[in-house]
């Protein structure tokens, strides 16, 4: 069933990207409190509504160009389907009252979600035109995600390692995106966005390489090296798992040229989504079982 036009202009296809804020649970143990489930779900919510109002402001700012686009223009607002004065309105209310909601939720929560707003709404009016930058923001929200969902539980187990893993794993999707984008664009049939010009794909290949290697590592590392681990080092059974998901990402973009929606390309893909899916109820498993 289609959705109608207002829900889908704030695109809840993609609210299952702020499930990073889940990460706190799995990694501390705390996925059987209903206590810290039920700040978590808050959180999620906050985080999906003010993703959604960046979304809103991205539609707006770019309207014009996406009338022109071969699927954005399909969009409700450039389609007409939501009027420009609606969707103002949106963009303006939501954060105005998810906000300073979010900081009587939490004060740090508060403060993460407004660094959160502020850096998309900088990426989405000049940084998403500065080569490298365009990317390492986007991991930077990730991160928020993450930080989102630690400062709201009494968190024990979870490692700063985490934080890097996380980072460099969404460097590494980010940058496949960007690879991706770059060969539609070579094409003809996609995205013009012009800090397109400042990549090549064998710079991007380099980057992909780099980022997946030091994904890999440090998150070896994690598993036997950081100090809330299992001491009996069962978290590295979960390494082979890591690298099939990094080896099937990088097949996926560079044998079936596959890329571009890289968080609903985990959906899609079946033998990725049950790699992350099997990868996650195993470290669940290993981490309640050695409490």
């Amino acid at each position: 069933m289609k959705l109608p036009p207002i829900i889908r202009t704030l695109r809840p296809h993609q609210w299952h990207k702020n499930a990073a804020v889940f990460a706190a649970l799995v990694f501390d143990v705390k996925f059987l409190d209903p206590v810290y489930v039920g700040r978590t779900l808050i959180a999620f919510v906050f985080l999906a509504l003010i993703s959604s109002a960046v979304y809103l402001v991205n539609d707006l700012a770019d309207i014009e160009q996406d009338k022109l686009h071969p699927t954005k223009r399909f969009r409700p607002i450039p389609a007409g389907e939501v009027r420009k004065s609606v969707a103002q309105g949106m963009a303006i209310a939501f954060p105005v009252v998810i906000i300073p909601l979010a900081f009587l939720f939490n004060t740090w929560f508060g403060i993460i979600i407004t660094l959160y707003y502020v850096q998309n709404l900088a990426y989405s009016f000049v940084l998403k035109h500065v080569v490298l930058i365009d990317v390492m923001l986007i991991a930077a929200g990730f991160v928020l995600r993450v930080a989102a969902g630690v400062v709201l539980i009494d968190v024990e187990r979870f490692s700063p390692w985490l934080y890097i893993c996380v980072t460099l794993g969404a460097l590494f999707i980010g940058f496949g995106k960007r690879r991706h984008e770059l060969v539609l664009a070579a094409e003809g049939t996609g995205s013009t966005r012009a800090v397109l010009e400042d990549y090549t794909i064998p710079f991007i290949d380099w980057l992909i390489a780099i980022v997946a290697t030091s994904t890999l590592v440090s998150y070896s590392i994690y598993t036997f090296s950081a100090p809330n681990v299992p001491a009996n080092h069962t978290m590295m059974l979960t390494i082979p798992f890591v690298f099939y998901g990094i080896a099937r990402y990088m097949y996926l973009i560079h044998v079936k040229g596959l890329g571009g929606a890289p968080d609903e390309l985990v959906l899609k893909d079946r033998p990725l989504f049950i790699t992350v899916a099997i990868w996650g109820l195993v470290c669940a498993t290993i981490l309640f079982i050695s409490q």
